[in-house]
């Protein structure tokens, strides 16, 4: 585990700013993205959710983070795997009321009491699947990038990051590279209009 050198705080205002100064940031670093970036994700269950799916295995650090959700009662994610017959888009998630997915969409490959396991061909057919089961409030979304985000990454910065919030917050964006990664956050409170960038990394 790598052990940031590196810290930068910034607060703002106004939305837009904020948001225009984590992307440029960001460069070309994989990024996600609030589906809505007024309401955002809450990440009180977030470290500990990438924690557990590493440790059980059911997202290896080596899988891509192309959408998630997450709250205190259901969460959901696509994940972008390699596999022996090529790449594939994951979805993971609460199971649907509806008629199971047809075998050109996606083939199930886990269904339990509750969750169920889909795998996908395309990134758009898992990515509608997630939208058509969370309806997209609180979502994040790999987007504005080139690839998604590594979980390897995300394990390894979102941690001191958070680390340095000032409260409750709920993310709206963040990027993850292997030397660095950067997330902006706004208030939990309704009436919170202050936005908080924090990045961390190892000096080079």
């Amino acid at each position: 585990m790598s052990v940031p050198t590196a810290l930068v705080i910034r607060t703002f205002a106004d939305h837009a700013e904020a948001l225009a100064h984590c992307i440029l940031r960001a460069g070309d670093a994989p990024r996600i993205l609030a589906y809505d970036d007024t309401v955002g994700c809450p990440v009180e269950q977030s470290l500990a959710a990438l924690e557990w799916t590493r440790v059980v295995g059911l997202l290896p650090d080596d899988d891509m983070l192309h959408a998630a959700r997450l709250t205190s009662e259901t969460a959901a994610a696509v994940v972008e795997r390699k596999t022996a017959e090529g790449r594939r888009w994951v979805f993971l998630g609460p199971r649907l009321d509806a008629p199971p997915v047809d075998a050109f969409e996606g083939e199930l490959i886990l269904e339990e009491p509750g969750v169920v396991g889909i795998a996908f061909g395309e990134r758009a057919m898992a990515l509608a699947h997630f939208l058509r089961a969370t309806g997209g409030g609180g979502a994040l979304l790999a987007q504005l990038g080139k690839r998604a985000p590594e979980l390897r990454h995300m394990r390894r910065w979102l941690a001191p990051i958070v680390q340095e919030l000032d409260g409750s917050r709920r993310l709206i964006a963040g990027w993850f590279a292997a030397s660095s990664g950067g997330a902006l956050f706004i208030g939990d409170d309704a009436g919170e209009t202050t936005h908080r960038y924090i990045e961390v990394g190892i000096d080079s």
